[in-house]
C-alpha cells in the first residue's frame, strides 16, 4: 500500500503533505485533517484521519487515526514545558482508544537498546509504572488507582534471531491483554521534525521500518489485538537530508537569480521526486546505510523517553499523577 513517492517517512502527516504538493490541493478523497495550536506552549497538534481504501491507497497508510504532536521544545530541557506535553499526549491517548476500568495493557518497546536513536522504546518500557505482577497483593485502596501493565523490550532480530513479531504474539497469546503499545523510533522527511515530533496511531507499526527494514507489522490483524503505535522520528536518511537542504538553497537562490535564467527555470521545473532519485543515485552505494540523527541524541532521547512513559503512567493509571509518577522514578 505504499505510494509511488521515493522519499523515506514514516509520518502521516508528511505523507499527506507530498500528497497535497503533487496534487495542488488541499482536499484528498478519504484523508480529513484537524489542526490545534497551543501558542503558549508552542506545541501544534494535527489529526489525521484515513477513513476509506482509496485515502489509505493514496496516503500509503492503514485506514485509522494519526495524531501528530510537533513542539521545539521536545528536544530542550525544560522540565515544566515536558510535563505540560505529557499531559497533552496522556489526553490524546485517551482520544483514541476507551479503555476497560480494569483492563490489561502491554506495553513493548520496540529497538535496540545498544544503538541510541533505536533505544527510545526500551528506553520508555524501563520507566513504566508496571503492575500487573501484583495481582491480589495489591491494596483495595490501590487496585482503584492503577490498570494492570506490563512492559516488554523484545529487542531486534539481529540480537535475538528472533522475529520482534513473534515474540510480541507469544506473549499476547499467553497474557491476553485488552491493549498492546508499541514504542518505536522512526524516520521523517523534515530534519526539523527529528526528536520534535510524537506520532500517535490506531494502525499499528511495522517495527524496523524507519531505516528501510520490514518485519512482522504489529497490528490487530496479526496480533488480535487492538494495537496503538507511538513513535518518534530519531533519524533522517541522508538522501533526503541533502534533499531537503537543495529545498533551502533553491528557495534562496531564487530570491536572487532573475525570472527566465535558464538556471532558475530548471530548478523550477525540477519535480522534487526527480531530484531525490538524483541524490540517491549519487550517494549510491552508501544510501541505503546512511542515517542522521544529531550530536545530543543520547541526552534527548532519554528526555523523550521520560515524556512519552509520563504520558503512558497518566493515560493508563486512572489516579496516577505526574507528581506520582516522578518519586516513583526516582
Amino acid at each position: 500500500m505504499k505510494p509511488q513517492r521515493a522519499i523515506r517517512t514514516d509520518l502521516a502527516l508528511e505523507n499527506r503533505e507530498m500528497l497535497r504538493d503533487e496534487r495542488e490541493s488541499e482536499d484528498i478523497n478519504g484523508v480529513e485533517i484537524d489542526v490545534e495550536k497551543d501558542g503558549k506552549l508552542g506545541v501544534t497538534v494535527t489529526w489525521v484521519r484515513i477513513t476509506n481504501e482509496e485515502g489509505a491507497a493514496a496516503m500509503g497508510k492503514p485506514v485509522g487515526n494519526y495524531i501528530t504532536l510537533e513542539s521545539a521544545a521536545l528536544k530542550g530541557n525544560d522540565i515544566e514545558t515536558h510535563e505540560e506535553i505529557a499531559k497533552i499526549l496522556a489526553r490524546k491517548l485517551g482520544n483514541l482508544h476507551r479503555l476497560p476500568k480494569d483492563g490489561m495493557i502491554l506495553v513493548v518497546g520496540l529497538g535496540n537498546w545498544k544503538v541510541t536513536p533505536d533505544a527510545l522504546g526500551p528506553k520508555v518500557c524501563a520507566k513504566m509504572l508496571v503492575t500487573r505482577h501484583l495481582g491480589d497483593q495489591t491494596p483495595e485502596a490501590i487496585k482503584a488507582l492503577v490498570r494492570p501493565v506490563s512492559a516488554l523490550s523484545p529487542g531486534v532480530m539481529g540480537i535475538t534471531g528472533i522475529e520482534t513479531g513473534e515474540i510480541v504474539k507469544g506473549v499476547a497469546e499467553k497474557i491476553k491483554p485488552d491493549l498492546i503499545i508499541a514504542i518505536d523510533a522512526l524516520a521523517a522527511r523534515r530534519a526539523s521534525r527529528i526528536n520534535a515530533t510524537v506520532q500517535i496511531s490506531d494502525g499499528g507499526v511495522n517495527p524496523g521500518s524507519g531505516v528501510g527494514n520490514r518485519r512482522m507489522a504489529l497490528t490487530r490483524e496479526t496480533l488480535g489485538v487492538p494495537v496503538i503505535a507511538i513513535g518518534v522520528p530519531t533519524v533522517v536518511d541522508a538522501a533526503t537530508l541533502v534533499n531537503d537542504t537543495m529545498d533551502h538553497m533553491i528557495d534562496a537562490m531564487k530570491e536572487v537569480l532573475p525570472r527566465g535564467e535558464v538556471f532558475y527555470e530548471m530548478l523550477s521545473e525540477m519535480r522534487e521526486e526527480e531530484r531525490y532519485g538524483l541524490i540517491r543515485e549519487l550517494l549510491d552505494p552508501y544510501e541505503e546505510n546512511m542515517f542522521v540523527t544529531p550530536k545530543d541524541v543520547d541526552s534527548v532521547i532519554n528526555r523523550l523517553a521520560g515524556i512519552i512513559a509520563n504520558a503512558l503512567n497518566i493515560a493508563l493509571h486512572p489516579g496516577i499523577t505526574t507528581e506520582d509518577v516522578n518519586r516513583y522514578l526516582l
